[in-house]
């Protein structure tokens, strides 16, 4: 089992600036890479993920390394960070990271129904648990909603030609198959370049399915809120919509003073929390000639004061 090469290692462990015997808090374990590399200089490490094949592989790789006793694995999401540190009884942490998308092995696993590459159900859960599924989104939710899901979380700009077409198939059966619906949308687009015609419709309904975005910025602000002074929290984002709620929330926690410009004194009282030390970061060109998943990685950073 293969998940992911880590993206832009090097380049968030500096940042990290990672403390011996420091606490790290990885909230997207992934295939552990970011993780392993905290360990290998030094930090103790916390980590989340929804996926439990994730969490078995990290925890055999952390303990094929040697660092059994310096991580902690908890299957989780971690937008219920607070839950999960206070469960453990960590008040404060050294630095953390946030690599949001999904994992190559997510993508490469058939089964999952992530990829439009394979034939397989429409699932798209993280978390295979229970939940909402892509087949329940395509087939259940009315034409007003699939349209907005599909603009909002896709940006698609032939979304109503794709949900007319999506609608007019479920008048004589569900659509069951990643294969079926990268068919229909094939149908439904005029070609274009830029990637599969089929990639920002996964896209939205795989955001849609785990929700993604419900609560992202606040889950930053609060995980930064546990960052002790001088900690540092990183943050990878592969797409816009998470990109401009992680800058807005960055931004605001680094602004002194909220109010309406045009007032002539501050009456808010907002103090800055954070200093900002990366945008927009992008991997190197070596990273992204060797792993495609990076070319459109964006890291962002901001240190508490």
């Amino acid at each position: 089992m293969f998940y992911h090469t880590p993206i832009m290692l090097d380049e968030v462990l500096e940042t990290l600036d990672v403390r011996r015997d420091g606490i790290y808090f990885d909230g997207t374990l992934g295939g552990g890479g970011h993780s392993l590399g905290i360990m290998k200089k030094g930090g103790r490490i916390i980590a989340t993920d929804l996926d439990g094949d994730a969490i078995a592989y990290a925890g055999k790789l952390f303990d094929g390394e040697g660092f059994g006793g310096r991580y902690t694995l908890v299957r989780n999401n971690f937008k219920n960070f607070a839950e999960v540190l206070d469960g453990l009884g960590i008040d404060g942490l050294d630095g953390a990271l946030l690599d949001l998308g999904v994992s190559s092995h997510q993508f490469d696993e058939a089964e999952r129904g992530f990829s439009y590459r394979f034939d397989a159900p429409l699932d798209m859960r993280m978390d295979t648990r229970g939940g909402l599924t892509a087949y329940d989104v395509v087939n259940g939710y009315s034409p007003e909603d699939l349209l907005k899901v599909l603009y909002e979380y896709g940006e698609e700009p032939f979304a109503k030609r794709i949900v007319n077409n999506i609608v007019r198939k479920r008048e004589n059966g569900d659509i069951r198959t990643t294969g079926e619906l990268a068919t229909l949308i094939e149908n439904s687009v005029p070609h274009r370049k830029g990637g599969h015609p089929a990639k920002q419709t996964f896209q939205a309904l795989r955001i849609e399915v785990n929700g993604e975005l419900d609560g992202l910025g606040e889950a930053v602000e609060g995980i930064i809120g546990r960052l002790k002074r001088g900690g540092r929290m990183c943050v990878i984002t592969f797409h816009s919509l998470e990109d401009r709620i992680i800058k807005k929330t960055m931004k605001t926690m680094a602004t002194d003073c909220l109010c309406d410009k045009s007032i002539p004194i501050c009456v808010c009282g907002h103090k800055a929390e954070i200093k900002i030390i990366k945008t927009n970061k992008k991997a190197t060109d070596e990273e992204r000639e060797n792993n495609s998943r990076s070319k459109s990685a964006s890291l962002r950073a901001a240190e508490k004061l």
